[in-house]
């Protein structure tokens, strides 16, 4: 058999693995059925030669992972057929390792399995391996423990290469390698799906290995987080899949999800779990609350996030986990005001403030309007619609009655601050965004203000363009301008002594 056209066919009945082999030229047969076992690349960038000499000219450069039929010996070298490119030539011994592809390799391969599974840079090499320890286990094995075992190792090899490319520089020689390694990995039938998302391009593993291992009773705890996690990646959704079908995906992630049993996992790796539950039950909520804000499924979505985020043990938390759990913190943050209940504004009175309603507009629009005594609904001070969701019960108005706060979501984990604020020329809405940036994760929220009209204090955390930045600030209204701006609250006076006790008390900036 061609071990390197390997595709893995599901068999729910047998957990067998299914080997297509490459169509191979009538007089090949006899001289396939004859060989002399097989060999896999160890190396990047070997050299298949025209004869077994360092001069000869080279055939076809080839790299760790790709598997050669051996067809003889010749000094150091190895006589070789490549079906892929199907050609011939010889490559240096010790540029391969050679293969009977018999079940007795099979507990040997799988050792190797486990060695490689957390060695980064090996990931093609690492495929090629499970690819050929498939082939020689039995069905009866590959139902079992070792079965859950190189299932995990395919996808961790496969998720991990994903990542690498994704992250790669286009043109640098770490590129080219990476191209190849993909490759290697769509020959034994290992899928990739590749989206563009601002400029770069996002490699992400489709997953079947790891689905396999969520199907298998036998898989444990830590196979099921890792396969989970690896499976709900939000980098890894379609950006161009509409709303109802983003729906769709993060109900199935959250179904993925649960079927994880933390209690028994290590502390970092329960950290992961959770913090991708409470993005998933945040993003849940958003899309909930798109379709009716007042949904008490809306309040039961983001009370599960912020329990799911409560649960991570920050002394747990591993440097390379901190950007995660900063993510989930924004996501989670993004909902919070679906936990407080919207009460419906007083009857404004002669002296009283102005209040915010909010009406349907066109369909999928919310529109706020500002009222007061003199101004109704049907003439209000000021009206503004949009298609993100509106949070009534983050509405606060200054003392003076001169301005007021709103948080409005426009997209899931990314989270505005509306200023609506009386000017000589009449009442204005303004936008204050998390970040000055493409939207990516992010919140923007109002923290208090401060006596006398003038300014009022805001709270901006944010992703973007793969950066970082939490930043607490003192904001003129006049403008909206920032005055002050610190990344470490103690360091404002104004802070200290004018946030809000409730803003304080609910918040995650100051986590």
């Amino acid at each position: 058999m061609n071990l390197t056209t390997l595709t893995f066919v599901a068999a729910v009945a047998s957990a067998a693995v299914t080997v297509a082999s490459a169509a191979v030229p009538p007089a090949s047969a006899n001289a396939l059925a004859n060989a002399l076992g097989s060999a896999i690349v160890v190396q990047d960038q070997a050299s298949l030669r025209a004869a077994p000499r360092d001069g000869a000219q080279q055939q076809a450069s080839l790299w760790q992972g790709e598997v050669l039929e051996v067809r003889g010996e010749r000094l150091d070298y190895l006589q070789v057929w490549d079906h892929k490119r199907e050609r011939g030539g010889f490559i240096r011994a010790s540029d391969v390792r050679r293969m009977a592809l018999t079940e007795a390799e099979g507990p040997a391969l799988l050792a190797v399995l486990r060695f490689m599974q957390d060695t980064p840079g090996a990931e093609a090499l690492g495929i090629g391996l499970t690819a050929a320890y498939l082939q020689v286990a039995p069905g009866q094995l590959l139902a079992g423990v070792e079965g859950a075992q190189a299932f995990d190792a395919l996808g961790t090899f496969a998720d991990r290469l994903a990542r690498r490319a994704s992250v790669a520089v286009p043109g640098k020689a770490s590129g080219a390698t990476l191209s190849a390694h993909l490759d290697v990995a769509n020959a034994y039938g290992v899928r990739f799906a590749t989206y563009e998302v601002e400029g770069r391009m996002q490699v992400c593993y489709e997953g079947e290995a790891f689905r396999r291992v969520l199907a298998m009773p036998v898989a444990d705890a830590a196979q099921r987080a890792r396969a989970a996690l690896a499976l709900t990646r939000p980098e890894c959704i379609n950006p161009d899949l509409p709303a109802h079908e983003r729906a769709k995906v993060h109900a199935w992630q959250v179904d993925v999800l649960e079927r994880v049993d933390v209690a028994g996992l290590p502390p970092y790796l329960r950290n992961r779990v959770q913090m991708r539950r409470a993005s998933v039950w945040g993003a849940t909520a958003f899309e909930q609350a798109r379709k009716n804000v007042a949904d008490p499924a809306v309040a039961a979505a983001a009370a599960r996030a912020l329990t799911e985020f409560a649960g991570v043990s920050k002394a747990d938390l591993p440097d390379e986990d901190q950007s995660a759990y900063n993510d989930a913190a924004m996501r989670v943050s993004a909902v919070r005001w679906a936990l407080v209940p919207t009460t419906a504004p007083a009857a404004p009175s002669k002296a009283a403030r102005p209040t915010l309603v909010t009406e349907p507009g066109a369909p999928g629009e919310t529109c706020v309007l500002l009222v007061d005594a003199q101004h109704t609904a049907q003439a209000p001070l000021l009206r503004r619609c949009t298609y993100g969701v509106v949070w009534s019960a983050s509405a606060s108005t200054n003392r003076e009655g001169t301005a007021v706060a709103l948080a409005v979501q426009p997209l899931e984990g990314w989270r505005e601050l509306w200023v609506l604020r009386k000017t000589e020329g009449g009442w204005l809405a303004d936008v204050l965004p998390p970040a000055a940036t493409t939207p990516e994760t992010g919140v923007a929220e109002w923290a208090g203000w401060v006596p006398g009209g003038q300014q009022m204090l805001v709270a901006r955390e944010a992703r973007g363009q793969g950066r970082y930045r939490k930043s607490f600030e003192v904001v003129r209204l006049d403008g909206l301008t920032t005055e002050r701006v610190t990344g470490d609250v103690a360091a404002l006076p104004l802070f200290q002594r004018w946030q809000d006790p409730a803003w304080k008390r609910q918040t995650l900036s100051l986590r």
